[in-house]
């Protein structure tokens, strides 16, 4: 059997078990099993059971960036493009950022990509994230929140980004029905309306950001409103939403004044 046929018979299985993107998916099996029979029915066999995609072929692309994903660790998602091209922006080119809760790296490598002399810090509470990230080129280090980041950066730092767990507790278990067999509720979890993480990173950020150094959140519905007001709070002006193409509402990003 032919790499295209087989793939068109492993897209009509992926299909029939409700696999709404079977095409593209098993073109990225066959790619990852390259050309072994057993081995494709392995990973077909996995995915079919739920198991992330990303973990099997151990790869994502991200912001047009090949990232290595290894198994148990969160998957980047492609709305999270939208973070990551505004902190790259944001970040001058020899700046330096602090990527909170980075997972495998894939918002730090970005921000890497388009500055590469820049120093690019990340931390996250998972080892096995940690060390994934550091697979992929990142200087990351184990802990929570900015706990872990060098106190040298303090008062020094461009750009602290974020995707950090912002889905509301109660919002848990109206994510997909094999996100939770997988992964942990570690990396989603916000709390009863979703901020609790969200607004001790702005109640952080200031000891880390310089004066016009730029803080950039992940988050969605209606925690922009609440987020706004914490960070005018703090000394944080020109606040902005930020939308997709979608206009679904993806981020907040405030200035240090």
């Amino acid at each position: 059997m032919t790499r295209a046929s087989a793939s068109r018979a492993i897209a009509s299985r992926l299909a029939a078990a409700g696999f709404i993107a079977a095409d593209d998916e098993a073109e990225l099996l066959s790619a990852r099993a390259a050309g072994d029979a057993g081995l494709l029915e392995a990973l077909l066999r996995r995915r079919l059971t739920g198991e992330p995609l990303a973990w099997i072929t151990r790869r994502v692309s991200f912001c047009g960036i090949d990232i290595r994903v290894d198994s148990g660790v969160y998957v980047p998602r492609s709305q999270s493009e939208t973070i990551a091209r505004r902190a790259a922006d944001r970040l001058p080119h020899a700046g330096i950022a602090i990527d909170l809760c980075t997972g495998t790296g894939a918002v730090a490598r970005t921000l890497l990509a388009a500055h590469p002399r820049a120093r690019v810090v990340a931390t996250d509470i998972d080892a096995k994230a940690v060390a994934c990230a550091v697979g992929n080129g990142v200087e990351a280090y184990h802990g929570d929140l900015f706990a872990p980041a060098p106190r040298a950066l303090e008062g020094l730092v461009d750009v602290v980004v974020g995707v950090v767990p912002y889905v509301p507790t109660p919002a848990l278990a109206t994510l997909q029905r094999d996100t939770f067999t997988f992964e942990s509720t570690l990396a989603y979890d916000g709390g009863m309306d979703g901020t609790a993480i969200l607004r001790r990173v702005v109640q952080d950020s200031p000891r880390f950001l310089r004066r016009g150094g730029a803080l950039l959140l992940e988050l969605g519905g209606t925690q922009a409103e609440a987020l706004a007001g914490d960070m005018k709070r703090l000394g944080y002006g020109g606040v902005d939403v930020l939308v997709d193409n979608d206009g679904d509402v993806r981020g907040i990003d405030g200035r240090l004044s």
